[in-house]
């Protein structure tokens, strides 16, 4: 047959290749764990931005009054509320906005009115939805209710719900509320500087120089991680309050404000942004020094021209991370920010305080646009990041120099003076009977169940929720990822997948923790047995850390070549199989990693679980924050170190136990 022939034939028709049994169990897999982060994610969240543009306001127009002379008899006028207001002037136009529990008297139309008086009343609703309490009983029918005196004075009109942007109106008209953005921003911005720099310079002196104790340090480093960021602000309190140790170094200036939220910030910061930086200057190439040295640059120059173009991913991507932690914490500003309101802070008293849950609700719509927008532009910087390392690349090993190695051995110094400072006050807080007037040491503070905050089984339920949260996150984090990682085709399935995967980490915990409220809390929600559970405290704390484990999970099967499924698949073998025999035992060490992860954060969060704990439920970090706010302030401190002692032990048991079962199933790489 010609070429000009075959040029002709007609083309067939495109002939999709057949779904496997295992592409539709993985294809389904992936499909129920999405609808577990659209169910935990993706809902909440919408119900909560429903909520902020859900408006309470009275309408005097839809009901009528009718009162009668002393005997009883209803012969007078009826009577609009809103006409008896447009005379007497007793409510403004503030007045008829209110939340969604808001009530209005309707007694105050009436200035001679007595409970003792033998005039009786009558009250309806004039059009549909109109709605008006008498005690505790709803009335929302539109025939005439007759009260006497006694009873009219509980008479109150409910608002009706709308729809529309008075909220957010309502918010930017507040100076004081707006004033918050303005104050969130300045203190991350502040403690984003100051933690980056210090973090750079850590880092830089572990891995560019020849310094001792590089190990000691390090481990330093890590340890605010270990610690609810509460704890930072008891310390400064110690330190710098009103009855601290050294306050006379503030000159003066209060603890109790931005200089407080600052310095606690770069504490519990600082780790995130080190190890970010670390591993961003640990990946570099010997043979652009060596072209510095011989083009006869000066240090200061190669500094500028070679490390921190190379180091300049991690450094932005250290930055949006500081900043998105610190302008969406909760802990810190809430013990130690005094009146410098922060949105975090704001949404707290909205919910708690005022029980104003649409106002809570605006205030984590705004919470949420600056933490989005620094997460997609630090996503939009690393899809930019090039390889800096080449098969022809020679790793750089730092030179040795008493001058520089001595200097940054004293800089590292002062970091872990400064770390281990903060740590050692909160101890010092928990052991000392009443500072500043009985310094013995004692146990006293340790006896929890004397305090406010839940006692001892508020710390033993955070170990619960730790361990839970660690096996089932673990399963469902990984189990996830190897479904998005490892499926053939479904592209627009995966991508969407990993969109869900990625949306947790720009999601404030508060704004999490309010969300659940309004969704879960609903009598209408299926899911509404969960609320106030242990369990509806597992799936928030998994779903607020789900994304570094899911990256976590990804970096370590992109590393197992796709080999492995070609040739399961050529012996006819399940891919489940496959998954629990090769898969889990390769990529162990990451599991364990995520496992150790999920533990830690679930004993250290406040903010993803302040709204969502009940008497039964109560947890450390929040008996934390509970006890500080009752005055208990050194058990308070006793409480952040117990979780500090658990969480170092978690890590220890964790190593101990890696290097045992690593040892049996990571055998094949030392071979």
């Amino acid at each position: 047959m010609s070429d000009a022939t075959l040029n002709t034939l007609p083309e067939g028709p495109n002939i999709k290749g057949k779904l496997s049994r295992d592409d539709i169990i993985m294809r389904a897999g992936m499909g129920v764990i999405a609808l577990y982060l659209v169910v935990t994610m993706v809902f909440p969240l919408y119900a909560m931005l429903s909520k902020s543009f859900s408006t309470y306001q009275f309408d005097l127009a839809t009901y009528e009054l009718q009162v009668s002379d002393e005997e009883g008899n209803f012969s007078g006028e009826i009577l609009n509320p809103l006409n008896l207001n447009a005379t007497l002037g007793i409510y403004g136009d503030d007045d008829m906005i209110t939340g969604s529990d808001g009530r209005l008297p309707l007694t105050k139309l009436f200035p001679d009115f007595s409970f003792r008086s033998t005039v009786k009343y009558k009250i309806r609703n004039k059009v549909e939805g109109g709605r008006f309490l008498v005690g505790s009983t709803l009335h929302t029918e539109l025939d005439w209710l007759e009260l006497d005196s006694n009873t009219f004075r509980r008479a109150q009109i409910r608002p009706v719900k709308a729809t529309g942007f008075g909220n957010f109106i309502n918010y930017f008209s507040t100076p004081a509320l707006f004033n918050s953005i303005k104050n969130s921003l300045f203190i991350a911005v502040i403690s984003t500087i100051v933690t980056v720099s210090l973090a750079f310079w850590f880092a830089y002196a572990l891995n560019r120089s020849c310094m001792r104790f590089k190990g000691f340090f390090r481990l330093v480093a890590m340890a605010p991680i270990l610690v609810p960021s509460l704890l930072p602000g008891i310390a400064l309190v110690y330190l710098f309050g009103n009855q601290g140790m050294i306050k006379e170094l503030l000159f003066g200036a209060s603890i109790y404000g931005p200089i407080g939220i600052v310095i606690g910030s770069v504490f519990f910061t600082f780790p995130h942004a080190f190890l970010i930086i670390s591993t961003a200057l640990a990946i570099s190439d010997a043979r652009l020094y060596e072209a510095a040295v011989s083009l006869r640059a000066s240090p200061w120059r190669t500094f500028w021209t070679v490390t921190i173009p190379g180091a300049r991913y991690g450094l932005i991507s250290a930055a949006f991370v500081v900043f998105n932690l610190v302008i969406t914490d909760f802990g810190l500003p809430k013990v130690i920010g005094g009146q410098f309101n922060v949105l975090a802070v704001d949404i707290y008293k909205q919910v708690i305080g005022q029980q104003n849950f649409e106002m809570g609700a605006v205030v984590s719509v705004v919470l949420v646009i600056p933490a989005i927008l620094a997460f997609g532009i630090d996503r939009m910087v690393q899809s930019k990041q090039v390889a800096l390392l080449s098969a022809r690349s020679v790793p750089y090993q730092p030179t040795p120099s008493a001058k520089m190695d001595g200097i940054f051995l004293a800089y590292c110094t002062g970091v872990a003076l400064f770390v281990l400072g903060m740590l050692a006050v909160c101890q010092f807080a928990a052991l000392i009977k009443f500072w500043p007037y009985d310094l013995n040491l004692s146990l006293n503070n340790y006896q929890f169940d004397k305090m406010d905050g839940g006692g001892w089984a508020s710390y033993f339920n955070s170990i619960k929720l730790g361990l839970i949260t660690a096996v089932v996150g673990t399963s469902i984090v990984f189990f996830g990822a190897y479904l998005v990682e490892k499926s053939n085709g479904f592209r627009i399935g995966r991508a969407l997948f990993q969109m869900f995967a990625m949306l947790p980490m720009a999601i404030p915990g508060m704004v999490l923790g309010l969300a659940y409220i309004f969704f879960f809390n609903n009598p209408a929600n299926p899911l509404n047995a969960v609320y106030g559970t242990m369990a509806i405290l597992v799936i928030c704390t998994v779903t607020h850390f789900y994304t570094v484990s899911h990256l976590t999970a990804v970096t370590a099967l992109k590393q197992m070549d796709r080999e492995f499924e070609s040739v399961s698949a050529s012996l006819k073998q399940p891919t489940l199989k496959l998954f629990g025999r090769v898969t889990v035992p390769v990529c162990l060490p990451s599991i364990l990693d995520i496992s150790i992860y999920l533990f830690v954060n679930a004993m250290t969060t406040v903010s993803a679980v302040v709204f969502l704990y009940s008497p039964k439920t109560t947890l450390a970090s929040i008996a934390v924050l509970n006890m500080d706010d009752a005055g208990d302030v050194a058990p308070a401190a006793a409480m952040g170190m117990m979780i500090f002692y658990t969480n170092a032990a978690a890590r220890i048991i964790h190593l101990i136990a890696s290097r045992g079962i690593l040892k049996r199933t990571q055998a094949w790489r030392t071979q």
